[in-house]
């Protein structure tokens, strides 16, 4: 399905975590500074998470939407650069290094508000036009999504599932009365969505002028309150009153004794099957109009699902059930061509999800830290790498390096430095210098590694509810001088050109 991708490396940074004065990292300066860092520091790639706007818990992996942006990032400068908003005044004692989504929610949405009403002063302003061809041209996304959030934000963020019974069931006569009660709350959240990809798109623009291309990520599945699962209840397994059947997750495994129950409804891939997978086929599209090489995040699920009864709290009475994942990439591949992705193959592989992920030539991932306290045919040590693969120090679900180094088993940790040869002072370097010498094409470290983070920098632990996605990179802590001997490293391994 894809070719080898070309020898190169990146940094894994979610845009959120971008540093800046607003308190959440956005679309603005800062964004192109990065790009400027990674320049600096030979890198040509910038992994990222999910863009999606992301529901309760702030997982980019839990979101309202598959297609729609994540308005946290509409950056302020840009509103104002724009005369959209008259002055900037954030809020005040803002933590350094951490976001508060719900005081920037508040914060953020009574700025687009003010920028919403000045679209009506701004008619012989070109974004008039832009504004009205981005909603034609996305309207089989964006009505749906618009009127969801505007019903949601009326019933005071209620899921859609414990609407009155005319609007959870989508009667048009119901939907009808919608669009005319609520006009201007669905206008406005078509306007939100046209800042946020105005905003990413000219960072993507500038990021490819730069010679670095973005890594996107897509969740295999969507929240069961979300516009996808409310506008397309016959594509998932769910009871008649919107309630699911059975939930996503997986067994029982190194992060969790109970397995994870992640509460996503999970696709009737029959009828996926049946209608040519337009759904999927259109997801992937629109993903690759906004990133250059998608991440298919859990594509285990792809091949089989981890099915938990939908009432149980843990995934412990789960069971696999089989997906027609060779139809759907044979799918892609006849509709879309050549679309470069990336397996994240993490977790209970088998022989035939193996075969899957190989038969369409899709690189899987190494991850670095997997690597030590066994033997010497662990598949994460680099001497085992493949070429068409992904190499990494860890992942946004991992500690950091510094930081598992240091709680690390002493087996592993003395593995770890005969392993690398190392002392221990530097573990960090060590790990990036190993997956970067590594045969693999594509090398990715996440920005606390580069910058040496401890445990209380990780950006998520899998299996918590709290407390997650809000690290941000402190400014000015990518150095010039950081950026320099990470690029000195990247153009020793070739990983440059």
């Amino acid at each position: 399905m894809s070719n080898r991708f070309p020898r190169a490396s990146g940094i894994l940074l979610h845009p959120t975590a971008l540093p800046g004065q607003f308190g959440i990292g956005d679309l603005g300066s800062e964004a192109f500074r990065f790009i400027d860092l990674l320049a600096a520091a030979g890198q040509k790639l910038w992994q990222i998470l999910p863009l999606s706007p992301t529901g309760e818990g702030n997982s980019p992996y839990s979101a309202y939407s598959a297609f729609a942006g994540n308005t946290l990032l509409i950056s302020p400068e840009k509103l104002f650069e724009d005369g959209l908003i008259s002055s900037i005044s954030k809020p005040k004692d803002l933590a350094a290094g951490f976001v508060d989504f719900q005081r920037i929610g508040e914060w953020k949405s009574r700025m687009l508000d003010e920028a919403f009403e000045s679209l009506s002063a701004l008619s012989a302003s070109p974004l008039t036009g832009e504004f009205d061809y981005f909603s034609k041209a996305n309207a089989w996304w964006l009505d749906d999504y618009a009127i969801f959030r505007a019903l949601k934000s009326s019933h005071n963020e209620k899921p859609w599932y414990e609407w009155a019974a005319p609007l959870k069931l989508r009667e048009q006569a119901a939907l009808e009365t919608v669009r005319s009660q609520l006009a201007r709350e669905i206008k406005a959240e078509k306007f939100y969505q046209y800042l946020f990809f105005r905003q990413w798109l000219a960072v993507r623009k500038y990021a490819n002028e730069q010679g670095i291309r973005i890594i996107g990520d897509i969740p295999i599945f969507v929240a069961l309150d979300s516009s996808d699962v409310w506008c397309n209840r016959n594509k998932f397994k769910l009871n008649a009153d919107g309630s699911p059947k059975v939930v996503a997750g997986v067994p029982p495994d190194y992060f969790s004794k109970t397995g994870q129950n992640w509460g996503n409804p999970i696709y009737d891939w029959q009828a996926m099957l049946n209608d040519d997978f337009g759904w999927w086929t259109a997801r992937i599209a629109f993903t690759l109009e906004t990133v250059d090489i998608i991440r298919l995040d859990h594509f285990i699920g792809f091949g089989r699902n981890w099915e938990i009864p939908g009432d149980d709290k843990t995934a412990e009475n789960g069971r696999w059930v089989d997906v027609p994942g060779t139809q759907l990439f044979e799918t892609l591949r006849r509709r879309l061509g050549d679309v470069p992705l990336i397996a994240e193959d993490l977790g209970s592989m088998t022989p035939a999800i193996e075969k899957l992920r190989d038969s369409f030539g899709l690189p899987g991932m190494r991850i670095l830290q997997y690597g030590f306290g066994g033997d010497a045919f662990n598949t994460n040590l680099p001497h085992t790498y493949t070429q068409n693969s992904v190499a990494y120090t860890g992942t946004h679900d991992n500690d950091t390096t510094a930081g598992w180094y240091k709680s690390a088993p002493k087996n592993v940790r003395t593995h770890c430095r005969k392993y690398l040869r190392s002392n221990g002072r530097e573990m960090h370097w060590d790990m990036i210098d190993a997956v970067l010498r590594s045969v693999a094409d594509t090398a990715i470290v996440p920005m606390q590694d580069v910058l040496g983070l401890g445990s209380g920098h990780r950006m998520n632990t899998p299996a918590t509810a709290n407390g997650n996605w809000s690290w941000r990179l402190e400014s000015n802590a990518f150095t010039p001088e950081i950026a320099a001997r990470l690029s000195e490293m990247t153009e020793l391994y070739g990983r440059t050109s």
